[in-house]
């Protein structure tokens, strides 16, 4: 199961858009986050109107619709080139004309004050005194700039990741409040130009996910975590069995040693019966483990190390001599 973060994305974005908004203030909340993640102010002239570039047809297509709902509102494609570091192509979409202005003021983007026109750096809270419509404006800013990258399963380094992009600190800012209402704990950083809002665990991410009602999104992750789980346990356990491995030969290196010193300067005959029996045994099995090398002889492991460990003292006290 392998899931790139591009498409795991456009599941979640498919979610998002299926259920939809149904009331008006809604749809104003997430118009506005989508404008703020993704759009810019324009100008031609006396004119100021807005633009919005994305990478997906189907978002583009719902928030046109979104557009054309509540303002009656006209886009136009300005422009269609390809992103040189995935090679998918990116759509701009353009609104200038009389109610461009009267839109961005309805979105809480920009304020009117007589003749003059001013960016709102900050949220709107207005837009988003009502629960419905603080859900709306997370999954509207998520449609826009946020994407989610899930780790391979072969790859140790890679992690959870979950981000929101945003233009300015105070939006960021914003964003992150919104989440913490709703008990979701999100940290931010600043990239460039941009300020991105992020998750970095798995129970974080699941939490977004369940929030903005991408069902279907959980699942595969809750999926893929139990998966990755089952990975690391198994790496663990053999990792832990490589170890226990690398100490028998050890163990089992130093005990042939001891019984070769002890053959080489006094011989074995003069040892007891049973430490005989066993320095014999081990020098002819010398890759056995202990309990393989016990099971061999009939004794009991506790037994059989009290005697390789009375030989290992043997051979210490003779090269001591």
């Amino acid at each position: 199961m392998k899931y790139a973060s591009q498409n795991f994305t456009g599941e979640i974005n498919s979610e998002i858009m299926k259920a939809g908004f149904e009331n008006a203030c809604c749809k104003t909340a997430a118009l506005s986050a989508f404008l703020r993640a993704t759009g810019s102010i324009i100008r031609s002239g006396q004119q100021i109107g807005f633009e919005f570039i994305t990478e997906s047809e189907s978002v583009a297509a719902f928030f046109i619709d979104l557009l054309e709902d509540l303002y009656g509102a006209e886009l136009k494609i300005v422009q269609a080139s390809t992103d040189n570091r995935n090679g998918k192509d990116r759509l701009a979409f353009q609104c200038l004309s009389d109610k461009s202005l009267y839109i961005l003021s309805q979105l809480g983007i920009v304020e009117r004050n007589g003749n003059s026109v001013s960016l709102k750096l900050e949220m709107d809270r207005y837009l988003v005194e009502n629960d419905c419509c603080k859900l709306a404006y997370i999954k509207g800013a998520f449609l826009g700039s946020g994407s989610c990258m899930l780790p391979k399963l072969d790859d140790a380094r890679s992690g959870y990741h979950l981000e929101v992009v945003f233009f300015n600190k105070l939006l960021a800012d914003g964003y992150c409040e919104l989440l913490a209402e709703c008990e979701i704990l999100a940290k931010s950083v600043e990239r460039k130009n941009s300020r991105v809002v992020y998750l970095k665990s798995r129970e974080s991410i699941s939490d977004f996910l369940a929030l903005v009602g991408a069902e279907g999104a959980l699942k595969k992750l809750a999926q893929l975590a139990d998966r990755k789980d089952e990975r690391n346990q198994l790496n663990r356990v053999a990792n832990c069995m490589q170890m226990n491995f690398d100490k028998s030969v050890v163990a089992s290196v130093r005990q042939i040693r001891a019984i070769e010193t002890i053959e080489s300067t006094v011989g074995m005959e003069g040892l007891e019966p049973s430490l005989r029996e066993t320095a014999q045994a081990r020098l002819a099995d010398k890759e056995a483990s202990l309990k393989e090398l016990a099971e061999r002889m009939g004794v009991s492991k506790s037994c059989l190390n009290h005697r390789l460990r009375k030989l290992l003292k043997i051979a210490e006290n003779l090269e001591g001599e």
